[in-house]
């Protein structure tokens, strides 16, 4: 085989492989954060901003500093703030969407150990696109503290 052939077939395979690795939804994880705990507190919360390149949801988050990690939606109704898990967050192609204290957040319960500020946090989010394929993220959210989130917006 010539130089320029063994070139034309590497190129090629480089090629596919590309193609194939664009085939899976990329999601962009900024700003993640998770609020550091106190000696004994059971939960925390995660937040972060994630961008997917095609539509896709979030399904799941995992990480080994809880014993269970849910996908929860904190939303006011008839003056009434509620919390609760949801199945999925959607992830509109382009769009940035914020998991924050007073929307979309990550869970983490049954703590492990205390998360301290400056901690490094691993979390495994499970990202879905249209076409039913899964892809594991793998995100460090450092330990903020108690002073870094914004408390006068929750009654």
């Amino acid at each position: 085989m010539t130089a320029v052939q063994h070139l034309k077939r590497l190129t090629l395979g480089l090629t596919l492989l590309g193609l194939a690795a664009h085939a899976s939804a990329q999601v962009q994880v900024t700003d993640a954060w998770v609020r550091a705990s106190v000696p004994g507190q059971p939960s925390s919360g995660a937040f972060m901003t994630l961008t997917a390149d095609s539509d896709s949801k979030l399904l799941s988050v995992a990480s080994p500093v809880a014993k269970d990690v849910q996908i929860h939606e904190m939303s006011m109704k008839d003056d009434v703030m509620r919390m609760g898990p949801v199945d999925a967050v959607a992830l509109p192609a382009g769009k940035a969407v914020k998991l924050d204290p007073n929307g979309y957040h990550v869970m983490l319960m049954g703590l492990t150990a205390q998360i301290k500020e400056g901690d490094e946090v691993p979390l495994t989010l499970t990202v879905q696109d249209t076409k039913g394929e899964k892809q594991a993220v793998e995100v460090k959210a450092t330990a903020r503290g108690l002073d870094g989130m914004d408390h006068s917006k929750m009654h």
